[in-house]
């Protein structure tokens, strides 16, 4: 049952699946948004822009039915080409751009914007007729075939509607004037084509959840690929305890004769692990002779065990320690109370395991005090 299950893609798809999936052209997309865009970027080009156009119109018919003396003494026909099609460059040029926007805008609205180099690489199985028949009457067809009728019903219901509520107006137009007769069916083309993209955007607004819900489950993962994906990213156990064991070697060898001398070594207990050396009469004052975190920390505690330098656990004053001085430095002024203390204890350390008394406590001043990160504590 364990190994059936296995094969079961039952995780979520992690970032990094998402990522490459991207790479390499699969993205979250959808026709029916982009066609919503477009038509409602039509639809305020109509409303906007339209009498721009139809005065342009109206303009290039009134100059092509002019005929003078001149327009045969000064025959320039690409000269008079370029004035009356000049009329109509910037109406139809705006909605060029606003189209191009509209096509731009709906993957960028997806999170799908971008060039991808993976989208147009060669892939057999786009040519495969049977992965073609496929997609035509399995799921994907299924669904594009309701898309496709539920397409048609909307539209149909809103074309009926349109017809029937503008039905009168229609039947009387021969009454009026042809000036009047072409502002109406003008306005009302332009409500036809906004009623139409609202159609389209109530269709783009139940195919984008489908679209995420189908790309993530073509996407999900089992539990091995997961925990294969972890140990790609992270590394596996085996590895990183190689990788320590690496670093711990190199530090070693690094801070053995630091920590030789070392008079004392101050740990977190785990993460920090601080090696101070003190002389009466040859040093000044404390000096760190080696410092670390991590790997190096486990280091320097090893090396301490091996050369029997005492361990103290005082996680507040490693850290102020390792945070303020680096190796071969004199310990910082407002530490001296501190270390001095724990440094007369250790040496009578022996006397004060005799006698039963344990590590002095001891203050650390709060300008001096970090956390783990080495941000200073409140």
């Amino acid at each position: 049952m364990a190994e059936g299950d296995s094969g079961e893609k039952t995780e979520a798809p992690s970032a990094k699946r998402l990522r490459e999936s991207a790479e390499k052209g699969d993205v979250l997309q959808s026709k029916e948004l982009g066609s919503a865009l477009v038509m409602i970027v039509g639809a305020g080009w109509l409303a906007l822009g339209g009498p721009l156009l139809v005065q342009a119109l109206a303009e290039l018919l009134r100059n092509s039915l002019r005929f003078g003396r001149g327009a045969v003494e000064d025959f320039e026909p690409a000269q008079s080409i370029l004035s009356q099609v000049g009329h109509l460059a910037l109406p139809i040029g705006l909605l060029f751009l606003a189209t191009i926007a509209a096509a731009i805008g709906a993957p960028a609205m997806l999170g799908s914007f971008g060039f991808r180099w993976g989208a147009i690489s060669f892939r057999p199985d786009r040519i495969n007729p049977l992965a073609g028949l496929g997609r035509i009457f399995g799921t994907q067809g299924l669904v594009e075939l309701i898309k496709a009728l539920a397409k048609i019903a909307v539209m149909g219901a809103i074309g009926w509607w349109l017809l029937k509520s503008r039905l009168p107006m229609i039947t009387t137009m021969g009454r009026n004037d042809i000036i009047a007769n072409m502002a109406d069916v003008g306005h009302t083309f332009v409500f036809a084509v906004i009623v139409m993209a609202m159609g389209l955007v109530l269709i783009a607004g139940v195919d984008v959840p489908v679209q995420i819900i189908r790309r993530t489950a073509r996407l999900r993962m089992t539990k091995q690929e997961v925990k294969e994906e972890h140990k790609q990213t992270e590394g596996s156990p085996e590895l990183k305890g190689a990788v320590r064991r690496r670093q711990m070697e190199t530090a070693r060898r690094s801070a053995r004769a630091q920590v030789a001398e070392a008079s004392v070594v101050l740990t977190n207990p785990t993460h920090f692990a601080v090696a101070l050396r003190y002389r009466p009469g040859q040093d000044p004052a404390p000096i760190v002779v080696a410092r670390g975190r991590g790997a190096t920390a486990d280091a320097i505690r090893a090396l301490a065990e091996e050369f029997d330098v005492p361990m103290l656990r005082y996680p507040q004053l490693a850290r102020a320690i390792y945070f303020t001085t680096r190796a071969g430095q004199l310990i910082r002024e407002d530490l001296y109370v501190a270390v001095a203390t724990v440094l007369a204890f250790v040496f009578n350390i022996d006397r004060a395991v005799a006698e039963g008394r344990t590590q002095p406590d001891i203050e650390v001043p709060g300008e001096a005090r970090f956390d783990e990160n080495g941000r200073p504590e409140a």
